[in-house]
C-alpha cells in the first residue's frame, strides 16, 4: 500500500515543484515504485519530468472524472520505476466543476485508492493556492511535506495553511499528519536564510527535516531541460540535498511500520 505525501505551500516560488520531482526521482533511485501526482494546471512538474503539457491528450484531469481509467494516463518517465499522472491545462476546468459534485473533496482521494497498491509512494505535487484542488491534495494525502524558502516573508501564509490542514483534520481527514518542513533556497552565507531557518524550527519543533535544499545553479536550470538533478547533475550540492531527502522519507516510513 502506497505512502500518499503531498507537497504543499500556497505561496508559489517556495521550490514546491522542484522538491516533489527531485524527491520522486530519489525515492525511485533508491528502488522504490514511485507515481508523481501533477495537481497544478500550470502542470510544471509534468514539463520538469520531460512532458509537454501541450502534447498531453489524457491527464489527471481525465482521471479525477472518470472519463479515463490510469492506464491510458499514466506516463513512465525516464527514470525507473517513477511514473507520473501529468496534468494540462485541461485541469483548470475541473476546478469550476467539482464546485457543485458531492464529495468534491474526496474526488482526488477516490481515484488514488485504485492505483495504492501498485507503489510504494505516491507524490501529490499541489497548486500554489489554498483551492479545491489543493484540498483534494491535502485530502488524499497520509501526510504532508510543507517546502518553506529561506527569504524574506517566508512564513507569510503559513499561519493560513495549518489553520486549513487542521480544519481539514477536523472535518474530512482525521488521520493527515505533518511529515515536515522543508527548508528551500538556503543560502548559508545569507545571514536572513539563518534566521529564516530558527524561525521555522520554532515554529515546526521536531519536524523540520536535517536535508536542508541549497540555492544551486543546477537546481534552477534542470527543470528547463525535463530532468530531474538525478539525471541532470548528481553531483551538485541540491542533487546531494534531495538524496538525502529521499533517505530521511525512507527512515521516517520505517519508523513508522517499526521495521
Amino acid at each position: 500500500m502506497a505512502k500518499i505525501i503531498t507537497l504543499t505551500n500556497q505561496k508559489g516560488g517556495t521550490g514546491k515543484t522542484t522538491s516533489a520531482v527531485n524527491l520522486a526521482a530519489y525515492l525511485a533511485a533508491k528502488g522504490k515504485l514511485v507515481l508523481l501526482v501533477d495537481l497544478d494546471p500550470q502542470a510544471n512538474a509534468t514539463s520538469g519530468i520531460g512532458f509537454n503539457p501541450k502534447e498531453v491528450s489524457k491527464s489527471l484531469y481525465h482521471f479525477i472524472s472518470e472519463l479515463e481509467d490510469f492506464p491510458k494516463i499514466i506516463r513512465k518517465t525516464k527514470i525507473f520505476g517513477l511514473e507520473i499522472l501529468p496534468a494540462n491545462q485541461d485541469l483548470a476546468g475541473s476546478t469550476i466543476e467539482l464546485i457543485n459534485q458531492e464529495e468534491r473533496e474526496f474526488k482526488l482521494k477516490f481515484a488514488l485508492e485504485k492505483l495504492a497498491n501498485n507503489y510504494d509512494y505516491i507524490l501529490i505535487d499541489c497548486p500554489p493556492s489554498l483551492g479545491i484542488l489543493t484540498i483534494n491534495g491535502l485530502v488524499a494525502a497520509q501526510e504532508i511535506i510543507i517546502p518553506v524558502q529561506c527569504e524574506y516573508y517566508a512564513l507569510e501564509g503559513l499561519s493560513q495553511l495549518l489553520e486549513t490542514i487542521n480544519l481539514i483534520k477536523e472535518n474530512l481527514e482525521p488521520n493527515l499528519e505533518i511529515m515536515g518542513a522543508l527548508l528551500t533556497m538556503y543560502d548559508s552565507r545569507n545571514q536572513l536564510s539563518h534566521q529564516v531557518a530558527k524561525e521555522i524550527y520554532r515554529h515546526f519543533p521536531g519536524r523540520v527535516f536535517d536535508a536542508v535544499i541549497p540555492r544551486n545553479v543546477s537546481l534552477a536550470e534542470s527543470p528547463s531541460h525535463g530532468l530531474s538533478i538525478l539525471e541532470y547533475d548528481s553531483f551538485s550540492k541540491g542533487a546531494k540535498a534531495y538524496r538525502q531527502l529521499a533517505e530521511e522519507v525512507i527512515e521516517l516510513e520505517k519508523k513508522h511500520l517499526n521495521i
